[in-house]
């Protein structure tokens, strides 16, 4: 079964590989140094991404520094693989339980490497941010970079609580990576949810802005645009 897993994820990353390579991709930033793809980025952040639109930053662009929360569900060990196929190294475990000696091994593993987490899964609701990444900021100093995707045409394929966005061949897509926000250390449970709403504002924010460039009403932030010929997807 390991085995048969292993093979189905590596196809189906293998597929979704060559879909990206007839993509335009546009990368933004609002902040100089916070791109994942980026080989001299001084320092390393807490990525949150929409567990819907997790393919697009996954096959955006080559990850160097990437390491990904994947969650202790079934379906966690194919994403996982398919991670893998993509040199962005795992981390099995789920921030809605975490104690402090996991978040130190956690450290420990994340040494020089930036940690993407989906704040809304692997159960939703969809798009609805947890308070888990910011209990992680507090505990570990690292900012959080929002995030935001937009596709020009996609197919959204159904799962148990959300739809995956793929991009149809030859779209536009839109990935941005918001300004960083700091969390201050040792919050306490109760003193989370302003920091929650506060990512949760950005998120919602940058997917409209993506979404407004991918239709050309504004350019957004610092901007790299790259083709799919090009060091985008690899």
């Amino acid at each position: 079964m390991a085995l048969l897993n292993l093979v189905a994820a590596y196809l189906f990353a293998a597929m979704l590989w060559l879909l990206f390579r007839t993509l335009k991709i546009t990368i933004l930033t609002e902040s100089p140094g916070t791109s994942p793809y980026q080989l001299d980025c001084p320092d390393r952040f807490l990525y949150a991404v929409w567990h819907d639109s997790m393919v697009l930053p996954v096959f955006g662009g080559r990850h160097r520094f990437t390491t990904a929360l994947t969650s202790l569900h079934r379906d966690g060990s194919f994403v996982a693989n398919v991670l893998r196929s993509r040199q962005i190294r795992t981390v099995r475990g789920s921030t809605r339980r975490i104690s402090m000696v996991a978040i130190r091994e956690l450290v420990e593993t994340l040494a020089g490497r930036h940690l993407v987490i989906t704040p809304d899964g692997p159960r939703g609701p969809n798009r609805t941010m947890s308070s888990g990444i910011v209990f992680l900021a507090s505990r570990t100093g690292r900012e959080i970079v929002p995030t935001g995707v937009a596709c020009s045409n996609c197919w959204r394929w159904k799962g148990t609580w959300s739809s995956l966005l793929v991009p149809k061949p030859f779209s536009s897509i839109v990935i941005m990576a918001g300004e960083p926000i700091a969390v201050p250390s040792g919050l306490k449970k109760s003193e989370l949810t302003p920091f929650v709403a506060k990512i949760q504002e950005a998120m919602d924010q940058l997917d409209q802005s993506a979404k407004a460039s991918i239709e050309g009403k504004k350019q957004h932030g610092d901007a790299a645009r790259i083709n799919a010929d090009s060091n985008g997807v690899s």
